[in-house]
């Protein structure tokens, strides 16, 4: 049976609208897409509001699931398809294992990755930040650094002290690894008690950020994207010619 032209394209509108309903629903669900007609195929992810970690956040606030980026991650390394990963934030922090786990993710990753800044990348969002192969920050976007909090009942006791010291120092470890901030400035800028009214820790502006060698350059959307463009070229060449060789 013939189709007309007609009928062609009307199929052709219906998968394009499937499409384009199943890239709004992934948006919708895990703050993640992937765009199929760009230079190369790029993974975006999108970090926000709160990182939630084993405990379900309430329903007013914007969050992250970790159990919907883990999942994510995993499946990008894997794809062939997919050639990169750009990594955006705009956090203010949240369940510090969860974020330090996603973190430890990215960092572990094969494929060329780049992170962006935008807004704040505060608390357990500097770990992510960082994370990626590189990492850029807008000017206006800010970044807080303090030591470990822990919402709840706390036991008084000097076990208690010697776990948020542990948990401290698996953050500045991760850190200074992946950024070329010194584990001293780190420690000084958390513990900082001139800056923050009602806490202990700095706010660091995007230039700060670049000066303290927390974040690698200062840019935008098509700065972060351009580096990630260039990576992926670079790869492919450099197997191009080993192959060659082989």
């Amino acid at each position: 049976m013939k189709h007309t032209k007609q009928q062609k394209n009307e199929a052709f509108d219906a998968a394009d609208s499937a499409q384009a309903l199943d890239t709004a629903e992934l948006i919708e669900k895990t703050g993640a897409v992937t765009v199929p007609n760009a230079k190369h195929l790029v993974h975006c992810l999108t970090i926000i509001g709160q990182v939630e970690g084993h405990y379900i956040l309430p329903e007013q606030n914007k969050t992250t699931k970790y159990e919907h980026i883990i999942p994510t991650l995993s499946m990008i390394e894997q794809d062939r398809n997919v050639e990169g990963l750009l990594v955006i934030l705009n956090t203010v922090g949240g369940d510090v294992e969860a974020g330090l786990a996603i973190a430890e993710l990215i960092a572990g990753m094969k494929k060329p990755t780049v992170s962006l800044v935008l807004g704040g990348g505060h608390s357990i969002g500097v770990p992510l930040a960082v994370s990626t192969d590189c990492s850029f920050i807008v000017p206006s976007a800010t970044m807080t650094i303090h030591p470990v909090r822990m919402n709840g009942l706390v036991l008084g006791v000097p076990q208690t002290l010697s776990y948020f010291e542990r948990m401290q120092d698996r953050i500045v470890e991760f850190v200074t690894r992946n950024s070329r901030i010194s584990g001293e400035d780190f420690r000084h800028l958390m513990m900082e008690t001139g800056e923050l009214v009602m806490d202990v820790g700095t706010v660091l502006s995007g230039e700060q950020a670049i000066e303290y060698g927390l974040i690698d350059r200062l840019g935008g959307l098509s700065d972060a994207l351009a580096w990630l463009y260039h990576r992926i070229e670079t790869q492919k060449n450099k197997h191009k010619t080993k192959n060659k060789k082989d």
